[in-house]
């Protein structure tokens, strides 16, 4: 097989005709040729009066050495096959703590192995879940283990799905397939910026949970991780609380899989002498144009065209001040979310549907933040840094959960803080005018005073004064790292795998799924007696 990549192609060329591509492109008569797919489309955006698509073929022909030879950006290309070695059933079963990203394709690897893994998930299954975050939105209570960070599928439920990642792992590929398989579009494995959307996420979780418990395994929703028992150093015991009762498992594996916002876990490891240490992260707040600008913006006289979707961006901006200021997360056609899991604490995130097609486009618009910042050598006080600013954030969005919000000419301008005239707020419950002054520490404010102008020099109107900030976007990754060895197991517990973006070890949906199944390969060696 070869790959034959950088194809230019018109946005109104029919892609399901791929040997007739081949065929006008390449110049391949199609009895040559055995089978062909599609295996990356990307849009090429940079000259508004030539958008058009770059695609790459996988294809299968006679005389493929001779191929090689004569076409343009030709390589060989050998799919990458993932074989998961088979474990004898033991009276310990491996545990798995968290059902997010990193969580759930740690548990289908151990349960495809023959592992029975046992999954404890504090937050409800996704239907219990949803029910909890929509009561939540229309005003109602926060439930603090069941919510947009708590629950089956982690904090990528209810995001936007998205799959893109900066790593480079033969692993991604076999992640998207399974995802098709749960019922994910089939667009996620050619796509140079695939995702989901929240609304096919939650079947395609659900779906997986089912394969899961089918090859053995269990999933406990409800089940809050309140400790572990230790010989010798070595792993011997989980402990879960469920219905206000707590329950003990014998266990010698556990993938500790939380997520970035499991804070009462941070602190239970930090009693037990598990040694972690300060990682970076970035605040900030959340900024909303309406689409159609971003798409006219992005796209120019091409707006609108039936093969664009919703435009994406992604930028950032080197300071004067040293800092930088950078988009994160961008929701095309989505929504603002309530991202609060704590009473008393607001927090908020970006999120949107398959077709991303809401009103208003959002992403997060961040400051790093550096252990230099937090004021403290303590390993938590990143964690401590996140929660102060939460609080001022609920306390300025009124002390109800609503959030603060300003619009950007409001915020340049330095006067009263008012909404915009032109953005309307999607945050749910609602937003009040408040300045992120009143939230976010000077340097951060003082970046986004800084960044936003240079940043509509890259986008015509990002920096408009009728654009929304919302308020506070804190839960961009874990601010701890839980220290593990080359064999990723801990280094104060043998047993204990700490793993996925809650332990510092990944940053999205993508890469924490790679991080489960190298943990969960981790311990099928170890079940193995040092074979993988």
């Amino acid at each position: 097989m070869i790959r034959v990549s950088n194809i230019k192609v018109p946005l109104d060329c029919d892609l399901s005709d791929l040997r007739a591509i081949c065929r006008d492109r390449l110049k391949l008569s199609p009895e040559r040729i055995r089978s062909v797919k599609l295996s990356k489309k990307s849009v090429d955006a940079r000259k508004k009066s030539d958008i058009h698509f770059i695609i790459s073929l996988d294809i299968e022909a006679k005389g493929e050495d001779r191929l090689l030879k004569s076409l343009k950006n030709a390589v060989k290309y050998v799919p990458f096959h993932y074989e998961i070695p088979a474990v004898s059933p033991t009276e310990h079963r491996p545990v798995i703590v968290g059902f997010g990203p990193a969580g759930m394709f740690a548990a289908l690897v151990l349960a495809m192995s023959g592992a029975r893994p046992i999954v404890l998930e504090r937050g409800g299954d996704v239907d219990s879940r949803c029910r909890a975050v929509e009561e939540f939105a229309s005003g109602g209570r926060l439930d603090p283990e069941s919510n947009v960070q708590f629950g089956e599928g982690g904090a990528g439920t209810f995001s936007d799905g998205k799959l893109t990642t900066g790593i480079k792992d033969p692993r991604i590929s076999w992640i998207l397939q399974r995802l098709v398989e749960f019922g994910a579009p089939e667009e996620i494995t050619y796509l140079a910026k695939p995702h989901i959307g929240t609304d096919r996420l939650r079947g395609t979780v659900k779906a997986l949970r089912e394969r899961v418990i089918s090859l053995g395994g269990e999933v406990i929703f409800g089940a809050r991780f309140c400790g572990f028992s230790s010989e010798n150093g070595t792993l011997t015991g989980a402990s879960y609380e469920k219905d206000g009762q707590i329950c003990q498992l014998s266990a010698n594996s556990l993938i500790l899989a939380t997520g970035h916002s499991a804070r009462d876990v941070f602190q239970l490891l930090q009693r037990e002498g598990i040694a972690m240490t300060q990682k970076s992260f970035a605040v900030g707040v959340r900024i909303e144009h309406r689409r159609q600008d971003i798409d006219r913006a992005m796209y120019g006289e091409m707006a609108g065209h039936p093969a664009l979707k919703a435009a994406d961006y992604k930028l950032a901006v080197h300071l004067p001040n040293g800092r930088a200021l950078y988009t994160f997360c961008m929701c095309p056609g989505g929504s603002v979310v309530a991202a609060s899991s704590e009473e008393g604490r607001l927090a908020v995130n970006g999120m949107s549907c398959f077709a991303r097609d809401a009103e208003n486009s959002n992403s997060a618009l961040l400051v790093n933040i550096d252990p230099k910042d937090y004021g403290s050598d303590d390993p938590l006080a990143g964690m401590y840094f996140q929660r102060k600013i939460e609080e001022k954030a609920f306390a300025a969005g009124g002390g109800d959960y609503h959030a603060p919000a300003i619009s950007v000419g409001s915020f340049l301008s330095g006067g009263e803080p008012a909404l915009s005239d032109t953005v309307k707020p999607s945050y749910r419950p609602g937003v009040r005018p408040a300045s992120p002054e009143e939230y976010l520490p000077d340097l951060v404010c003082e970046s986004l005073r800084l960044g936003l102008p240079e940043m509509g020099k890259k986008i015509a109107g990002f920096d408009d004064g009728g654009a929304l900030l919302t308020g506070v976007e804190s839960r961009s990754s874990s601010p701890v790292r839980i220290s593990r060895g080359a064999d990723l197991v801990s280094e104060s517990l043998r047993g204990l795998y700490p793993c996925g973006e809650g332990a510092g070890f990944a940053g999205g949906i993508v890469s924490a799924a790679v991080d489960g199944m190298k943990c969960a390969e981790a311990v099928i060696k170890r079940m193995n007696g040092g074979k993988l």
